[in-house]
């Protein structure tokens, strides 16, 4: 005996779809990438218990640029300082180009 699948009436739209009507799904997608990249640095700092100034030192920068690069909101962040960053870490970054 199969069930037949019932289709809900009262489902909405989806968060892309609203995003998309008002104009920022780019904006709001941009944003939630940058804080998945700030998330997973700050993870393997933890990981390999390395603080923001020792992070810098190595880095040859200062704690105020890593604090930058950790800073979620701060969207001027370059693929170079990225791949340094994750280089001291022990890590190395993959990017993915998708359809839009």
């Amino acid at each position: 005996m199969s069930k037949a699948k019932k289709i809900n009436p009262r489902r909405g739209s989806s968060i892309e779809s609203i995003l998309k009507e008002q104009g920022i799904h780019r904006e709001v997608v941009a944003q939630a990438e940058k804080e998945i990249l700030a998330w997973k640095l700050q993870s393997a700092m933890k990981e390999k218990k390395m603080t923001v100034s020792s992070l810098a030192r190595r880095m040859h920068t200062s704690r105020a640029a890593v604090h930058r690069i950790l800073d979620p909101a701060n969207p001027s962040i370059t693929l170079g300082t990225l791949e340094k960053a994750a280089l001291v870490l022990g890590k190395r970054w993959r990017f993915d180009l998708v359809d839009a």
